[in-house]
């Protein structure tokens, strides 16, 4: 499971103007109409190709459970690009990225500070250049690992040193065990 990554998707996914297709079919002919045939949608799908035609024609209504998951999953991805991209592109010049986590939290710091680790709940408002770093990492194929590491590095600028104004000696921040990670735009 990839927590920030779906984290990313699910904010970009709030600005969309209408509701994704709800039954099968109707999922489905969205996809074959983007993909433009229903050989390439039953190869992204792992299914055959008649049994797209069928979900087209709906003589199949109700998919099991994991291909209603993968279906949904990827209209999701596809639906509004539009919409999607000037999200994406007001965050990373004007808006910013709001994130909303409950993570154990430390830094690394001279010594003679008090640097422990200690479960935190943080509502930071992040400026558009993380949301830019993020959603470019996002875009690039980043692993879950670097988008946490994007998000810890925005937190020491934001949080911790407060844009500069304390903490100036403050070399790393450690972002582990989350409980909780959503953003939103």
């Amino acid at each position: 499971m990839s927590m920030f990554a779906d984290g990313l998707d699910q904010a970009v996914q709030r600005a969309f103007t209408r509701p994704i297709p709800k039954s099968a079919g109707a999922q489905m002919r969205y996809l074959v109409k983007q993909y433009k045939g229903t050989r390439a949608v039953a190869q992204m799908l792992r299914i055959s190709q008649r049994t797209v035609e069928r979900y087209v024609k709906d003589q199949i209504k109700k998919p099991r459970p994991d291909l209603a998951a993968r279906l949904e999953r990827e209209v999701k991805k596809r639906w509004q690009p539009q919409i999607r991209a000037k999200a994406k592109e007001r965050a990373a010049t004007t808006g910013g990225i709001v994130i909303d986590t409950r993570a154990r939290l430390g830094y690394t710091a001279p010594i003679g500070s008090t640097d422990q680790d200690r479960i935190r709940h943080l509502t930071v408002a992040l400026p558009p250049q993380h949301a830019a770093r993020l959603f470019d990492a996002q875009e690039q194929g980043a692993t879950e690992q670097r988008l946490q590491e994007l998000a810890a590095e925005a937190l020491k600028e934001v949080y911790f040193q407060d844009g500069g104004r304390r903490a100036g000696s403050l070399e790393e921040v450690r972002f582990t065990d989350i409980e909780h990670l959503e953003f939103d735009l």
